[in-house]
C-alpha cells in the first residue's frame, strides 16, 4: 500500500474515532469517516498488545495493509479507515483473514456496488 494511503499521526486517528462510524465482526472493528479533501482513501490500522507481541502485531499490520492494496479498486473515494486488529485474526489464515476484512468493509457499506 502506498504512502499517501495511509493514516500516520494522531489527530488523523482521534478524528476517525471521534466522528466516525464503527462495524465489527469477530475478528476486526472498523471505524471510518468521510473526508472530501483525501483524494481516495487513508487507512489506519491498529493492533493492541493484547493481540501478541511486535511479530504477531506488525505481522497483522502487514497482512492488512496487503488485502487492502488487493482491493483498492474496490474501496470507495473520500474516506478515511482505521482497522483494529482483535485477538481471532491472529490464528486465521489469509484467504480468512482477507474475507473476514471484505465482510466488515461490506458491513459498513465501504465498498463499492459491483460493475462500477
Amino acid at each position: 500500500m502506498h504512502k499517501s494511503l495511509r493514516l500516520r499521526n494522531r489527530a488523523d486517528f482521534s478524528r476517525v474515532y471521534r466522528h466516525g462510524k464503527s462495524f465489527a465482526n469477530y475478528q476486526f472493528v472498523v471505524y471510518w469517516f468521510r473526508k472530501k479533501e483525501v483524494e481516495k482513501f487513508r487507512v489506519g490500522i491498529s493492533v493492541s498488545k493484547k493481540v501478541g507481541n511486535a511479530v504477531v502485531r506488525n505481522r497483522m499490520r502487514r497482512l492488512v495493509k496487503e488485502i487492502m492494496r488487493h482491493h483498492e479498486d474496490k474501496l470507495i473515494e473520500h474516506v478515511d479507515l482505521v482497522f483494529i486488529v482483535r485477538k481471532g485474526a491472529v490464528e486465521m489464515s489469509y484467504k480468512d483473514l482477507e474475507k473476514s476484512v471484505l465482510h466488515v468493509l461490506r458491513k459498513a457499506s465501504l465498498l463499492k456496488p459491483p460493475g462500477r
